[in-house]
């Protein structure tokens, strides 16, 4: 039996700022230290602007984001405090970072000669212990420290950590070879920075003078500390049907009903950023109960199994819910940060 109510709403995330204002301030104390926070990616997905308006009274330093462009977007927004773009500095982009007070870093030659020929701003060198990805390396030829001698705009030097959780002896020896190059350096700026959210949260150890937390500000779980849940995935059950044993559900005939079952389809798929790798591993809340999502998740719905109880109108919860964000990335085969920013535009957020 089809239903035949339909409702044209579909998938919103409920976003609750006290949460994430509270998980900052968690980190804060842990750590002891000020924070920068990281928004890149629009806040992780949950909205760059909204968060930086939600942090402001605890006085973080500045704001991390990836690119000019989500720099510009926070400037127009009204956001004033120090912008830290972490994409390595392009000299032709000069002139943009100078207009809209940004800071770059820099993590190579041509980038800290063009800087400092332009001699503008304030800026961050960055230092590659092993992460092999971008900045100066550790182990090479460290005469570009001289070039920071008279460098009035050198504010800061940080460093990244590539396996805070799964191997603390790796924290330990890219935080040796970050020391090391600290020592050589002809001096100490104002600002050294190391640890992210999983760093931060192990103490003061990695401190410095600014942490910079992530996923822990969104309700992920970071050195075995769970956020307080930030984001709350929600699809309203747009129809339901009643299926016999033997029936199949979805693209592919992958799911075939054991027995007769009731199944509801949500308002949420692939493009509003469910995984499609949670077909057949994935689960909802629905009704106050952990449900399957049944066969493969669809463009645009997906089929939960569902009891008598359930009616056309009600809300499952994706993840944040009974399915933690971390659980619901577990069984996507992912990480909480890929669910979080791969909610896709017409994911509406609701702030409370």
């Amino acid at each position: 039996m089809t239903s035949i109510q339909r409702r044209s709403e579909r998938a919103w995330a409920d976003v609750t700022l006290g949460a994430l204002v509270a998980n900052a301030r968690t980190v804060a104390t842990v750590s002891g230290a000020r924070l920068l926070p990281m928004v890149k990616a629009d806040g992780y997905g949950v909205g760059a602007t909204r968060v930086c308006q939600a942090l402001e009274p605890l006085n973080p330093w500045g704001f991390g984001v990836a690119t000019v462009d989500e720099a510009l977007r926070l400037r127009a927004a009204g956001i004033e405090r120090a912008l830290l773009v972490v994409t390595p500095f392009a000299p032709h982009l000069v002139g943009r970072y100078v207009a809209h007070d940004l800071r770059p870093v820099i993590g190579d030659l041509e980038g800290l000669r063009a800087w400092l020929a332009a001699g503008q701003g304030p800026f961050h060198i960055e230092v590659d212990t092993g992460m092999s990805r971008t900045g100066f390396r550790w182990d090479a030829d460290l005469s570009w420290g001289e070039m920071l001698r008279e460098a009035e705009g050198w504010e800061g030097v940080f460093t990244h950590f590539h396996s805070v959780e799964t191997s603390p002896a790796s924290v330990h020896a890219q935080w040796e070879r970050f020391r090391g190059v600290l020592a050589a350096l002809p001096a100490r700026p104002p600002l050294v920075h190391a640890a992210n959210s999983a760093a931060a949260l192990l103490g003061h150890t990695y401190a410095c003078d600014l942490v910079r937390p992530g996923i822990y500000l969104y309700g992920g779980t970071a050195s075995g500390f769970a956020g307080e849940p930030v984001v709350r995935l929600r699809a309203p059950v747009i129809a339901l049907r009643q299926v016999r044993a033997g029936d199949t559900v979805s693209y592919g005939a992958t799911w075939t009903a054991p027995q007769d079952t009731r199944v509801a389809t949500l308002g949420i798929g692939y493009a509003d950023g469910l995984h499609r790798s949670l077909s057949g591993h994935g689960a909802v809340e629905l009704g106050g109960r952990v449900v399957s999502i049944l066969g493969r998740v669809t463009m645009d719905f997906i089929m939960v199994a569902a009891d008598a109880h359930t009616a056309v109108g009600d809300v499952a919860t994706i993840f944040g819910g009974l399915v933690s964000l971390d659980e619901q990335a577990r069984r996507a085969g992912t990480i909480s940060y890929e669910l979080l920013t791969a909610m896709g535009p017409r994911v509406e957020r609701r702030y409370a």
